[in-house]
């Protein structure tokens, strides 16, 4: 398997959605680069926040797009294409309705899932893509899907959230490296507290 060298967070931009479910992906990105000294910087030709750092030897680039979540795609492809990375060197965390809060999930390839930052890239790059799947629970009805990825966790829900994306970012280095199934399956086996 290939090694990740563009880690990608899914969120939309400005102070307002900071704390919101949706840009759980952001929140992991955010944490790689404070953990490996990784600045993020804006960079207009990608619509969006880059840096690029060293982890575990590896040269890896980082990637926020500010462009809102449904727009995704036009800060990830463009960036993906110039630097020529393959999709199965790519990895993008997000947030995911469909798993509770403290659940975390890596998963390569499949389809978008009903996810909107996801359905604006897959048909540029295909989907052989790795997914770090950050569980931030379905508020019941498809109707107030909508206010709860917008909206604040609670205190409870947003530790279990926090984490797991601390669990996740202790495998980076596996997934850097090439090891792919062994971080899924430590990421994958990991329980909430």
């Amino acid at each position: 398997m290939s090694n990740i060298s563009l880690i990608v967070g899914l969120g939309n931009p400005g102070a307002e959605y900071a704390q919101t479910r949706h840009n759980a992906g952001f929140w992991f990105v955010e944490q790689l680069a404070d953990q490996y000294g990784i600045t993020l910087k804006k960079d207009p030709k990608f619509n969006g926040y880059t840096g690029r750092g060293t982890i575990q030897g590896h040269d890896v680039r980082l990637l926020i797009p500010t462009t809102f979540m449904n727009r995704s795609g036009q800060s990830v492809v463009p960036f993906a294409k110039f630097y020529q990375i393959a999709p199965e060197s790519i990895l993008i965390a997000h947030d995911e309705l469909d798993m509770n809060p403290g659940v975390i999930r890596l998963k390569s390839g499949g389809g978008h899932g009903g996810h909107n930052g996801l359905r604006d890239i897959v048909p540029h790059i295909g989907s052989n893509f790795h997914r770090l799947r950050i569980g931030i629970g379905h508020p019941g009805s498809k109707e107030r899907v909508s206010g709860h990825v917008l909206g604040k966790a609670p205190k409870d829900e947003q530790q279990l959230m926090d984490d797991a994306i601390h669990h996740a970012l202790s495998k980076v280095k596996l997934m850097v490296d090439g090891q792919i199934s062994q971080a899924m399956n430590q990421i994958n086996a990991y329980k909430p507290n």
